[in-house]
């Protein structure tokens, strides 16, 4: 892809945000990033036929209170956990770049800024004094061996809903780590090519970022995700699952959500969205599943909606 010298090539967008004790708005020619929920239970970056994603199985564990359990085949079934991974894409104009600070070591959660680069000069905020859009978000420090590091709350969420679009199962999952964990095909004319300028210094440190890995004491922590880069999160990670346990046979959407509440500035957020119909079986015809759980329930997938909330009310 050719290197871009001088102007920046985007769409160049005036976003007011709300900076300083005075509460004065400043407006500026900014970069906006897109995020893109990927489709569901396919491994991040995957372009090809998303029905032949195969990242997502159905756990058995036998302790329904640890978040990672082991699969069980055998012996008692304390819940059932339907798990498939996660990942959100950036195909916008700019990095999605987060900030997080906190200005005492006795407090628990930092308060967090969204960055934006310019389209003027494209230069990028890289600390939170200078970053331009409080969010209310936090990030906390997450002590689990499998974490022990820095989590931003609530970045994404996925559910299990009704053909009807009623909600029966919503996620545990409530942190993440952001950074470039892999790169997308699509043809994206301000993805950092090569590892100078402020673009491809952000994109450099975030194919490295830990998120103050070992770092309870930090006071500063950055997340964020490049142009062309994406985050995933398989299906083996602590709380990538629904419990299923109490769920009756039928067909279902497992919806994943990015941005939801669009706490988050971006170019669009018409693609925040991706879901995967399922149907649900339990063993004998049975309507509801049995009291105690020896086998788990059968479940098929029937079709990957990407882009889309509802994909079990199409027609087969």
């Amino acid at each position: 892809m050719m290197r871009r010298h001088g102007a920046l090539v985007t769409t160049a967008l005036l976003v007011a945000v709300v900076v300083g004790p005075s509460h004065a708005q400043a407006v500026g020619k900014v970069l906006l990033p897109d995020l893109r929920q990927a489709p569901v239970g396919c491994r991040g970056g995957f372009s090809g036929n998303s029905s032949w994603c195969v990242d997502w199985d159905v756990c058995p564990v036998a302790d329904p209170a640890a978040p990672n359990g082991e699969c069980v085949q055998v012996g008692p079934i304390g819940a059932v956990r339907l798990r498939f991974t996660t990942s959100a894409d950036n195909i916008g104009d700019g990095p999605l770049l987060i900030h997080g600070s906190r200005s005492d070591a006795g407090q628990r959660e930092m308060t967090a800024r969204q960055a934006f680069q310019s389209a003027v000069d494209g230069s990028i905020p890289m600390d939170y004094a200078q970053a331009q859009r409080p969010i209310p978000a936090t990030m906390y420090y997450e002590p689990t061996v499998t974490h022990e590091h820095w989590h931003l709350l609530g970045f994404e969420h996925f559910q299990l809903r009704a053909r009807s679009g009623a909600t029966v199962v919503t996620d545990r999952k409530n942190g993440f780590c952001l950074g470039d964990r892999y790169g997308v095909d699509d043809q994206l004319p301000n993805r950092p090519t090569v590892d100078e300028g402020p673009a491809g210094r952000l994109a450099t440190l975030l194919r490295q970022n830990r998120c103050g890995h070992h770092s309870p004491e930090a006071m500063s922590v950055v997340q964020g995700i490049s142009v062309g880069a994406g985050d995933d999160y398989p299906h083996t990670v602590d709380f990538q699952w629904l419990d299923i346990t109490k769920v009756p046979s039928g067909v279902y959407d497992v919806v994943n959500i990015v941005n939801g509440d669009r706490t988050l500035v971006e170019k669009s957020y018409a693609n925040n969205a991706s879901a995967m119909a399922i149907s649900i079986r339990w063993p004998g015809n049975a309507v509801d599943p049995p009291a105690t759980i020896t086998i788990p329930p059968q479940v098929r997938l029937i079709r990957n909606c990407p882009g889309a909330e509802q994909c079990a009310t199409l027609r087969e």
